[in-house]
């Protein structure tokens, strides 16, 4: 089985680094790329939504950026313990009627000893917002690393 690094037990620094890379594995879009980060049969719930495995995932995440366009996302760390994370996050993106949207939630994970992740338990609130009230305004991709955080943002 490969591994993902940083790899468990966490503490603040490798947390928050974990954090990040999910950040910007999802920030890329790219349902093949992103799924490597989950254990073959990694369990979620994403919002009332319920996940098995890979393929379903890929599924989902596939869907997902089908709908939500131009879409940006921030992670921040909340808390850690020794194989499990908590973020906080806020991403922003239209649908294909023009309307924007910010979705603000918190995730749990969970990750094997090889770092991958075996559990996310999601909860996502989405808010439609007007196209001034956006904040995340980068190119397509990695959020530059002197782009605010949500603590920063006032999130």
């Amino acid at each position: 089985m490969p591994t993902k690094p940083p790899l468990p037990p966490f503490d603040a620094n490798s947390a928050a680094q974990k954090a990040r890379l999910a950040e910007d594995a999802w920030n890329t879009r790219d349902p093949d790329k992103v799924v490597l980060a989950y254990t073959p049969d990694s369990r979620w719930r994403n919002r009332a939504e319920f996940i098995h495995g890979r393929d379903e995932i890929h599924a989902f995440l596939t869907r997902k950026w089908q709908r939500e366009l131009d879409y940006r996302l921030i992670k921040e760390l909340w808390a850690f313990g020794d194989k499990r994370i908590a973020v906080r996050f806020a991403y922003e993106f239209r649908d294909d009627s023009g309307q924007w949207y910010r979705a603000y939630g918190n995730e749990n994970w969970e990750f094997d000893d090889n770092g991958l992740m075996a559990v996310r338990v999601a909860s996502i609130n989405d808010l439609p917002i007007a196209a001034s009230d956006r904040l995340f305004f980068w190119p397509q991709g990695r959020r530059p690393d002197d782009h605010p955080g949500l603590s920063e943002l006032g999130l």
